[in-house]
């Protein structure tokens, strides 16, 4: 049975942290790392209904697209704002885990389900940033212990490239060494030269878990001095990363970002993109700045309260910007520009990307049950 850091190893590599805002707070939050996993709920927000929700189902974990104690806490009790979600789950022992911004930008995470949702093509980041910092490990293995060892590093987070997961190389070869009498080899014998036949093995790392994936190469290795290095990677200008071998990525990534931008198969009206996006995001409502008649084709997006993306929407010339709210002044300022905004609030953008993890974490974990909160609803209502 998986336990929780089964599940946080796997969310690391599918939203890394590092990715995240420097301002967030993502993460294992809350919880025992050791404990074994058998329910799985995902969920937006971790409100009371869904503390219980979690508690009643027998979850162990809770995957929350929003931080739990986001803003910090200096008491939690049963009449402090974050006590009546937190405590029950501290009671029953069910862990908390946020991926949060890193979710929203991450291949395959909520902005791109609203792409595919809109029936978008031509896909790509809004605000364009190099790849994550990345370097690369090399390490010099002995043949019994590199199951062992490849397996601790990509359990560690290491070897992720793309849409690619437990990337790495091995070229066989010969080490050598020399141990001193204050020395005591597993192979061989101090005190003299010993060859040993081993296996150069190199794997890309997220700069952030360098030390973390070199920690468990070395409880992995059997050696008392494990040799190996570790290469800063430099991003090159698609995205990707140079620094040679295959964990280099000659062929690049795709560049990474925040945002997307896209374009409609065929062109329609502000007024027709927002019925579909109502319905494909199952929202209450949605409100629209801009002519209904306008025609659109290019959309951008970004999931969430994301006005602040608005002025990118603008200089890449969309025709549209879609996201979940905004300020008054913000829908000022796309009306000035001439962009339509189309906005179906926070809930109904951020919403289908945790019900689509719980079905990515039950498809990847079989032997787990995974569901959206059934009893999450969004707090804003329509009045009759």
């Amino acid at each position: 049975m998986p336990t929780v850091a089964d599940l946080e190893a796997y969310l690391e590599r599918f939203a890394p942290c590092a990715t995240a805002a420097d301002w967030d707070n993502v993460g294992l939050l809350l919880g025992d790392p050791a404990a074994e996993v058998a329910r799985v709920v995902t969920c937006l927000t971790v409100t009371p209904d869904v503390s219980a929700e979690a508690v009643r189902e027998g979850a162990q974990l809770i995957v929350s697209h929003h931080p739990v104690l986001f803003r910090g806490a200096k008491k939690l009790t049963a009449t402090s704002a974050d006590g009546p979600a937190v405590l029950p789950l501290l009671r029953a022992g069910v862990a908390v885990y946020s991926p949060h911004t890193a979710f929203d930008n991450c291949p395959g995470g909520i902005n791109d389900g609203l792409c595919a949702r809109l029936g978008l093509s031509a896909v790509r980041p809004l605000v364009p940033r190099d790849g994550k910092r990345q370097c690369k490990l090399v390490a010099f293995v002995p043949d019994g212990d590199l199951q062992k060892v490849q397996d601790a590093v990509f359990a560690a987070g290491a070897g992720v490239i793309g849409q690619y997961n437990e990337c790495g190389f091995r070229l066989a070869g010969t080490g050598t060494f020399f141990g001193t009498d204050a020395s005591n080899p597993v192979v061989g014998q101090r005190g003299r030269r010993e060859e040993v036949p081993e296996w150069r093995f190199e794997v890309v790392v997220p700069e952030a878990r360098v030390a973390e994936v070199v920690a468990a190469m070395r409880a992995a290795h059997s050696y008392e001095e494990p040799a190996f290095d570790v290469y800063p990677l430099r991003p090159n200008s698609s995205g990707g990363e140079t620094g040679g071998g295959s964990g280099g990525n000659p062929r690049g990534v795709p560049l990474t970002g925040d945002g997307r931008i896209g374009e409609l198969q065929q062109p329609t009206t502000l007024g027709e993109l927002a019925r579909r996006a109502k319905a494909a995001l199952s929202a209450n409502a949605v409100q629209i700045v801009g002519d209904p008649a306008r025609p659109v084709r290019t959309v951008a997006l970004a999931c969430g309260a994301a006005g602040e993306f608005l002025a990118h929407a603008i200089t890449r010339k969309a025709d549209v910007f879609l996201t979940g709210e905004v300020r008054f002044h913000d829908a000022l300022t796309a009306r000035g520009a001439n962009v339509g905004l189309i906005l179906p609030g926070h809930y109904a953008t951020e919403r289908p990307g945790v019900e689509d993890l719980a079905t990515k974490l039950a498809a990847d974990f079989p032997t787990i049950t995974a569901w959206p909160s059934r009893d999450e609803r969004d707090p804003l209502a329509i009045a009759d």
